[in-house]
């Protein structure tokens, strides 16, 4: 596949990128080996390649998730500064 300059010029409005002058030839080089690659590799007999789906073997092995209490509320209270009640007080933090 050839790229042209409209090609070059769809693709830079696309990624609002500006090609001029030898950035505009370098870029056509760039997509033309980039399309030469993608031709080549539809060259490989995949006939008998099953798809690949992850990338390893591997299982996640996760743990059970069981709730528990690991802290009481009053125990939490307890680290902080101030406390009001069932909540902690802090500093106001928006304006008028």
């Amino acid at each position: 596949m050839k790229i042209t300059d409209e090609t070059v010029d769809h693709i830079a409005h696309l990624s609002r990128l500006e090609f001029e002058g030898e950035k505009r030839v370098a870029i056509k080089a760039d997509l033309e080996r980039i399309i030469s690659f993608m031709d080549k590799l539809q060259e490989v007999d995949t006939e008998n390649v099953e798809p690949l789906i992850f990338m390893t073997n591997e299982i996640n092995r996760l743990r059970d998730d069981v709730p528990a209490d690991t802290i009481t509320q009053v125990e939490a209270l307890k680290n902080g500064p101030k406390t009001d009640s069932d909540y902690f007080r802090i500093p106001k933090v928006l304006s008028k």
